[in-house]
């Protein structure tokens, strides 16, 4: 068995699906590695690194044949239409993929009778933490999302005590208390700062004392999803949140909202009319900006300067920070594939709900419902 990790395409990608540190646990299992020259680089894992832990490192100008050979082609974003219809009959695609809106790769991929994973689609369970690409860079993008905040607000994080007077810590609100919010919680009150968070989860209360912070209850009924996520609002509800929410918004120097919903666009949570009553030199960082934004004025890649308050629009965050974003993401890969490699050969087994929950196309037919109500309106 082999499996090929090409050089990622999209613009602004700076992770890889492999590392240097994960190639011997493939070999170890009778699996061959093989690297596109350059994959790494953006994340500062060279050539050198990978052949040095057992890898083979391919020339770009040979990918073509090799794609069509592999058994396995394990990436980050999802295969161009071009290189996914390569792909031999059984192989394998294993990336970020969106059922609904990568119809292209997902076409490709059902035309060359190939498979395509995707890790938007791992269940929350128990058994599949370590296999959950999703949290594990969520992890990252949480972090960065304070050290953001951190440098762009014009004061100092945390309390200061000196001779010349004390200075009071920033206050720091967080709107979404998932793996993300959580993470950019706990940064914040490393940081120093004086954390509060929201979420219309009651069950995230504790787990935001957990790191530090103070919850933020609202006289709203709960919206509790499946799958630790939460359920979608009606209007008149999410109205009513923003209109609570305001006073604390006003009297945050940073907000971060870290909200979204699988497969659909961000809610939103801050209007541009809510931005405007907090104090000018406060700072916004709306993580979900590249999905829709839950800050009504925030776009995505570009910092909005509204009358002294920043509002900053993600867009490729965990790519920031590639070194160990590709380090959690390589062993996702090998969580998720390695269960399903016997003597060098991969099967998957389809009534195992892991790999029936994450696969989009197998073995050409498309399995998956949004992708076959996408591809048919295409």
């Amino acid at each position: 068995m082999r499996i090929l990790i090409p050089r990622e395409t999209r613009a602004g990608e700076r992770r890889v699906a492999m590392v240097p540190s994960v190639v011997g646990k493939f070999t170890g299992i009778d699996v061959e590695v093989l690297v596109e020259s350059g994959a790494g680089a953006h994340a500062f894992f060279s050539d050198a690194d990978y052949t040095a832990a057992g890898a083979r490192i391919i020339p770009t100008d040979d990918l073509n044949l090799v794609l069509e050979a592999v058994d396995v082609v394990a990436s980050v974003r999802s295969l161009e239409y071009t290189r996914a219809r390569r792909l031999k009959a059984g192989a394998i695609a294993l990336s970020f993929l969106s059922p609904a809106e990568d119809t292209d790769v997902v076409r490709a991929t059902r035309d060359a009778g190939a498979t395509a994973m995707s890790f938007d689609l791992v269940p929350r369970i128990s058994r599949a933490q370590s296999m959950d690409a999703l949290t594990s860079q969520s992890l990252v993008t949480g972090y960065r999302a304070s050290l953001v905040a951190a440098d762009l607000m014009p004061k100092f994080f945390p309390l200061f005590m000196t001779a010349a007077g004390t200075i009071q810590p920033a206050k720091v609100l967080v709107l979404g208390a998932g793996v993300a919010g959580l993470q950019a919680i706990a940064t914040a009150k490393r940081l120093g700062a004086r954390v509060s968070a929201y979420d219309v989860r009651p069950a995230s209360a504790d787990e935001v004392r957990s790191m530090g912070g103070t919850f933020i209850t609202l006289d709203l009924d709960t919206l509790e999803g499946s799958g630790g996520y939460a359920r979608e609002m009606t209007e008149e509800r999410s109205a009513r949140q923003r209109e609570l929410l305001t006073p604390h918004i006003s009297d945050s120097d940073a907000v971060i909202t870290t909200a979204a919903l699988p497969g659909r666009s961000a809610p939103l949570l801050v209007t541009t009319q809510m931005v405007q009553t907090m104090k000018p030199g406060s700072i916004v960082v709306d993580l979900a900006s590249e999905s829709g934004g839950n800050v009504e004025c925030s776009v995505a890649g570009e910092i909005v300067d509204m009358n002294g308050i920043q509002i900053w629009g993600a867009q490729d965050v965990a790519s920031q920070m590639p070194i160990h974003a590709s380090q959690l993401y390589a062993m996702n890969v090998f969580a998720l594939l390695s269960p399903a490699v016997t003597e060098g050969h991969i099967s998957l087994d389809m009534d195992d709900e892991v790999y029936a929950g994450c696969v989009v196309v197998l073995d050409g037919e498309i399995r998956n419902e949004a992708a076959l109500a996408a591809v048919g309106k295409a």
